[in-house]
């Protein structure tokens, strides 16, 4: 109890500070496992903690794994009984109750659940209950060799040559969607996947990809953001036990994020990048200037560390804005937004109909913008014959910066699974994709409707994977950006950020720019409109615009 211990010195902390620190003091194995649970309050965090410590001694000293005894309280609900290794706990046994000080000033007694672990009430079960269960599952990973390391679930190695790619493995779990997540973390990362081999039995996988990266990759944070993605492994006897009976994780909290500065060239994007690189998710944006030469911008932002309620954040968040925007900042803060604002999917503004019909159709174009792919770029076939068990999907198209991530998307809405699969991309720029799927039932695709129309859209997410257009609002010129949202309700990463860059290289001012969602026809969208500064000096055709921001998304500049 050596930090109940270091609480008492700070009765004053709030308890979501406690809680936050207690978390950040946790190995990164056990840190993932919560995170996983969806654990929210410390008393919880701290009883689970302790069943991960003794699930991994036990594990390490070739000791059973065991579920605490747990006995029938007099209101129906659970007593957790000591075990005989634990050191003894401050208990007045007259009272039952436990003495001041032992426990955070009995903050421990959480109502849904006491010290050891036991859920009460609706969730009474027996000790004969908990350990038969347990048997089970160790029966099970010792039958399937799933007891891996923590660390060895993602194993990065990094090029020892500049120009060749770094290797990344993961080795865990499988779950549905599981490739889209994994590359839609390497894509915020800013990496491109030049190679890729998926291979799973349904229970198990193991991909591996070869990326090529930055500098400036922050390669241990990746490998702790790829494994946060993955499924727990090293508790599967502990965690998976409890995921039940806990909450679903709720929603990251939507803050707002205001500030005020001087206006120049490039501030959104360097805004923007700051953001970026604090894992701060932009999901709503309104951007304004006045006639003075201010900026006034509102970031609607989710924090992917969970942690943006804390002071410390806070204050990180500050001085990293200020180091980016320097003597120009005149004003900034960060406050949690209403809840009207956090559960609001629906873009602010109205999209004119011309528009919605022009960028968000489902069928192929007959004429393609400047810059884009004919339809003639892009093969998607499949066969039934060469596998009695899987459909092969053999894709040849042109590589863009995503393109993997667009195609595990779009199986992953689709509900297909991949079993095996293999990806490359050569120098020239040509692709190849071999994927061997099943449906949800574990079955090949045999249904000709359903493979046309897979075909038709994995064609249609390679040759649009984002709608570019720039139009004429009045006597203004209006960048439209549109990306269509996972079912999940996850948008494409890093689109906001290559818009901002694109137009900062262009010498291009934004004046005003918004972001938001609209469901047009039965898909959501995530739709960007940023109007352009027409001010002294503006002399940037709009095909140029288009075809630079094209450039810029797909990864072909």
């Amino acid at each position: 109890m050596e930090f109940s211990t270091l609480m008492l010195e700070i009765p004053d902390m709030p308890e979501k500070d406690l809680f936050c620190n207690f978390m950040d003091g946790l190995q990164n194995w056990a840190e993932q496992d919560l995170q996983r649970c969806g654990v929210q309050d410390l008393a919880t965090a701290m009883a689970v903690a302790e069943q991960l410590v003794e699930f991994k001694n036990g594990d390490s000293k070739g000791k059973p794994r065991t579920f605490p005894k747990v006995n029938q309280g007099k209101d129906g609900g659970e007593k957790a009984s000591s075990h005989k290794e634990d050191p003894p706990r401050h208990v007045d046994n007259k009272e039952g109750k436990e003495k001041r000080g032992d426990y955070i000033k009995g903050k421990a007694k959480s109502k849904d659940f006491n010290f050891h672990g036991s859920f009460k009430k609706n969730s009474v079960r027996t000790a004969e209950q908990e350990e038969k269960k347990a048997r089970k599952l160790d029966s099970f990973l010792e039958e399937e060799d799933m007891g891996i390391p923590y660390d060895d679930v993602v194993i990065i190695r990094q090029s020892e040559k500049p120009g060749e790619p770094s290797e990344i493995t993961v080795n865990c779990p499988d779950k549905r969607g599981l490739g889209c997540d994994l590359c839609r973390i390497i894509l915020f990362f800013g990496l491109s996947i030049v190679r890729g081999d998926v291979s799973t039995d349904g229970k198990w996988c193991y991909i591996v990809f070869w990326v090529l990266g930055k500098s400036t990759t922050r390669w241990s944070l990746l490998k702790k953001r790829l494994s946060g993605a993955c499924p727990s492994c090293s508790s599967a006897s502990v965690i998976y036990y409890y995921r039940s009976e806990l909450q679903h994780p709720k929603p990251p909290d939507v803050f707002l994020l205001k500030f005020c500065s001087s206006d120049r060239r490039g501030l959104l994007h360097d805004v923007t990048e700051a953001l970026c690189e604090l894992e701060l998710t932009i999901k709503k944006v309104k951007v304004s200037t006045t006639p003075e030469g201010r900026v006034m911008d509102f970031f609607y932002i989710k924090d992917t560390r969970e942690l943006l309620h804390t002071k410390k954040r806070q204050e990180d968040a500050f001085n990293h804005l200020k180091t980016v925007l320097g003597d120009g900042m005149i004003s900034c803060e960060i406050e949690l937004a209403g809840p009207e604002i956090a559960a609001c999917s629906q873009g602010s503004s109205f999209l004119p109909s011309a528009i919605t019909e022009e960028i968000f159709s489902l069928e192929l174009p007959d004429k393609h913008p400047s810059g884009s792919l004919s339809s003639s770029s892009v093969s998607v076939t499949v066969d039934n014959s060469l596998s009695p068990a899987h459909t092969l999907v053999q894709i040849l198209c042109q590589d863009h910066k995503g393109l993997l991530y667009d195609i595990m998307r779009t199986l992953k809405d689709y509900n297909i699974q991949i079993s095996y699969g293999r990806f490359s991309a050569n120098r020239s720029g040509n692709c190849e994709v071999d994927l061997f799927i099943v449906q949800a039932d574990g079955k090949k695709i045999v249904d000709a409707t359903k493979l046309n129309a897979l075909c038709s859209r994995l064609r249609m997410e390679l040759l649009r994977p984002l709608r570019i257009v720039v139009l004429s609002r009045g006597p203004d010129t209006e960048l439209l950006v549109a990306n269509p949202v996972e079912l999940s309700g996850k948008g494409r990463p890093l689109v906001f950020y290559d818009i901002t860059l694109a137009l900062k290289m262009l010498n291009t001012c934004i004046f005003t720019a918004e972001i938001g969602r609209h469901v047009i026809g039965d898909r959501e969208w995530e739709v960007y409109r940023v109007l352009l500064d027409e001010g002294e000096g503006f002399s940037v055709p709009k095909n140029k615009i288009e075809e630079e921001v094209r450039k810029m998304l797909m990864g072909w500049n």
